[in-house]
C-alpha cells in the first residue's frame, strides 16, 4: 500500500526536471566543466581556491594557525569560489578538484605542482608538510586522525542530510528532518561526552581534529549554521559550547573565519587573502567604503 502523496521511484531515474531548493540550478548528476574559466594565481607557493563554508573554514583556519606558530611556507594567496553562480565547474577548478567541491590547493613549492582536494586531505597534507598540529606519538596521532575521520564521515549527516531537509529544500517533511535530527543530536551528544573527558577532540592538544570539526558542530551550537540551534537545543551540549567558544577566541580563528567569506557583516569578509595586513585593509567595510 502506498501512502497518499508518497514518491514511487521509477524502475530506472532519469534527470528530467530541477529537483527543487535553494540549490536546484547548480546540481546535476554529471561531472566536469561546464565552462572555461582559469584561476588566477597568486605570488605565494600555496594558492587556495575555496569559500567560508564549514569546509572552507576548516582550511583557512590551519594555515593562519600555521602562520601565527611561525610556519613562514604557509604563506598563502586565497581566491573565492562562489558556488552559487557555478565556479566550481569552472574548467580551472575541476582541473585541480574532480569532484567540483571546495576547498582545493595547489601547493607550488614543490618540484611538480600539486593539488590537494577534500577538506579532509588538506588539513593531514598541511600537518604533515609543516610538522604541526598532528602529533608524531603513534597513539596520540591515531587519537587525532580517528576523530578527523569521524567528521569527514559524520558531517554529511548534518549537511548534506539535516541541513538540505531543514534549511534548504522546497518545502519542510517530517521524515527527512526527524531522521536526520535525531543522528545529529547523536553526533553531537558523542562529541559532548568526549569533550567532557578532554580539553580538546584528540586529547588535551589543539590538533588538525578540532579544526576540522569545530566549524560544522562548534558552530551549530550558535545558531550561525542553518539557524537551528534552538530547533536542536544545542545550548544544552554544554562541553560543546564551552570547547566552541575557546577556539572561537583564538587570534588565528578570528582571521581564517573571514577569509573567502561574501555574505554575513562586512567587516568579516575578505573576498581575497594575499597577506596579513589585508585582514586591516580589505575587509569588504573598508574597500565599500572608499568605493
Amino acid at each position: 500500500m502506498v501512502a497518499t502523496g508518497a514518491y514511487e521511484p521509477p524502475k530506472i531515474w532519469k534527470w528530467e526536471k530541477e529537483s527543487g531548493g535553494r540549490f536546484a540550478s547548480i546540481n546535476r548528476p554529471v561531472s566536469g566543466a561546464t565552462h572555461e574559466m582559469e584561476l588566477p594565481r597568486g605570488r605565494h607557493p600555496i594558492q587556495l581556491y575555496s569559500l567560508a563554508t564549514p569546509n572552507g573554514v576548516k582550511v583557512t583556519v590551519m594555515l593562519e594557525e600555521l602562520l601565527a606558530a611561525g610556519h613562514t611556507g604557509a604563506e598563502y594567496d586565497a581566491y573565492v569560489i562562489r558556488i552559487g553562480k557555478g565556479d566550481q565547474f569552472g574548467s580551472g577548478f575541476v582541473d585541480i578538484s574532480p569532484n567540483s567541491k571546495i576547498p582545493a590547493l595547489v601547493d607550488h613549492s614543490l618540484p611538480k605542482p600539486t593539488r590537494v582536494f577534500e577538506s579532509g586531505a588538506i588539513l593531514l597534507y598541511l600537518a604533515e608538510k609543516f610538522g604541526a598540529f598532528i602529533s608524531e606519538d603513534p597513539s596520540e596521532r591515531a587519537e587525532c586522525l580517528s576523530w578527523l575521520f569521524w567528521q569527514m564521515g559524520s558531517a554529511p549527516y548534518l549537511g548534506g542530510g539535516f541541513g538540505h531537509f531543514y534549511a534548504y529544500a522546497p518545502y519542510k517533511m517530517e521524515y527527512p528532518i526527524d531522521r536526520y535530527t535525531m543522528e545529529v543530536k547523536r553526533q553531537l551528544d558523542v562529541l559532548d561526552k568526549r569533550l567532557a573527558e578532554t580539553r580538546y577532540v584528540a586529547g588535551d592538544t589543539y590538533t588538525v581534529a578540532d579544526m576540522a570539526i569545530w566549524p560544522w558542530y562548534g558552530v551549530l551550537t550558535t545558531g550561525r549554521l542553518y539557524d537551528a540551534a534552538e530547533f536542536l537545543a544545542a545550548n544544552e551540549y554544554l562541553n560543546v559550547v564551552r570547547w566552541y567558544e575557546e577556539i572561537a577566541a583564538r587570534d588565528a580563528v578570528v582571521r581564517g573565519r573571514k577569509v573567502n567569506r561574501v555574505s554575513g557583516p562586512l567587516e568579516d569578509q575578505l573576498h581575497e587573502r594575499h597577506d596579513v595586513s589585508d585582514f586591516q585593509l580589505r575587509t569588504q567595510d573598508k574597500l565599500e567604503a572608499v568605493a
